[in-house]
């Protein structure tokens, strides 16, 4: 365990002047950021760069250039790629001792070129794109390297209306695998639920308002109290004839699963 999780930022640092940025990649998270970094008053997005040039129609109102060698000088490079791609654009990075942060959950800070100041700009949300998100609901962890640094960090993060949370490497990966379990996998069952639903010709609006209902308990109740169900009860009839009811194979495997997680955290066995 990590003792103390998280500890809220409280303190913001004010700067005088625009902290200029640029933007390296032109998917999802990349025009998410630019839109709201746009927005802000203290925040200039002097350029976006991405290899493709037709990734970058996205960004009407800024230069974008396609050659990390043509990269405009600036207080802050943010990397928004595929965690795969993010050490490989560090290393191509052509100067030093600039300050250069990516916005993976599952990277270390590390993974970036010790040559530059390192740091990490991860708002934990999913994101879709065409869809606006509300960033002032997003809570965004930061790391770095230096203290001054963080303090460039925060001011971003209070620019667009954030709350900020000081995280390190290992911490933010046990968030990010802590999100997959809380929207991924959560997601994938929704989409299982439709599947059963649909076959049965039964309208998957019906379980809207229970989906509703379980997200909202988790503001009053921590997961374990909030627990219902067959599987906490020890239902076995119940539980047996949903197997019953089951198709598919790996529905069945799922269901078994999760059945037994929840039977032995209750201690039904």
């Amino acid at each position: 365990m990590f003792g103390k999780f998280v500890s809220k930022t409280v303190k913001c640092y004010y700067f005088s002047g625009m902290i200029k940025m640029v933007i390296l990649g032109a998917g999802n998270i990349a025009q998410h950021l630019y839109t709201v970094f746009q927005s802000a008053e203290k925040l200039d997005v002097i350029q976006v760069y991405n290899r493709s040039k037709s990734a970058l129609s996205y960004f009407k109102d800024v230069a974008t250039i396609t050659s990390l060698k043509h990269l405009a000088e600036a207080d802050i490079y943010i990397i928004a790629v595929t965690d795969d791609a993010i050490p490989s654009i560090a290393n191509k990075l052509p100067f030093t001792d600039r300050l250069v942060v990516h916005t993976s959950g599952s990277v270390s800070m590390h993974e970036l070129h010790k040559k530059n100041r390192r740091g990490v700009f991860y708002p934990l949300q999913t994101f879709t794109k065409g869809i606006q998100i509300d960033f002032s609901t997003i809570p965004i962890c930061l790391e770095s390297g230096e203290k001054a640094d963080f303090k460039i960090l925060q001011k971003v993060a209070d620019a667009i209306g954030t709350t900020s949370y000081k995280i390190s490497s290992e911490q933010r990966r046990a968030l990010h695998v802590s999100a997959v379990f809380v929207n991924n996998f959560s997601n994938h069952l929704y989409r299982i639920a439709h599947e059963i639903c649909e076959s049965n010709n039964v309208p998957f609006e019906i379980l809207s308002p229970l989906i509703q209902e379980t997200a909202a308990k988790i503001n009053t109740l921590t997961p374990y109290m909030a627990q219902t169900g067959p599987a906490k009860r020890g239902d076995q009839k119940t539980i047996d004839s949903h197997l019953e009811k089951l198709d598919k194979d790996i529905h069945k495997e799922i269901y078994t699963l999760l059945t037994q997680s929840i039977a032995k955290t209750y201690g039904r066995h």
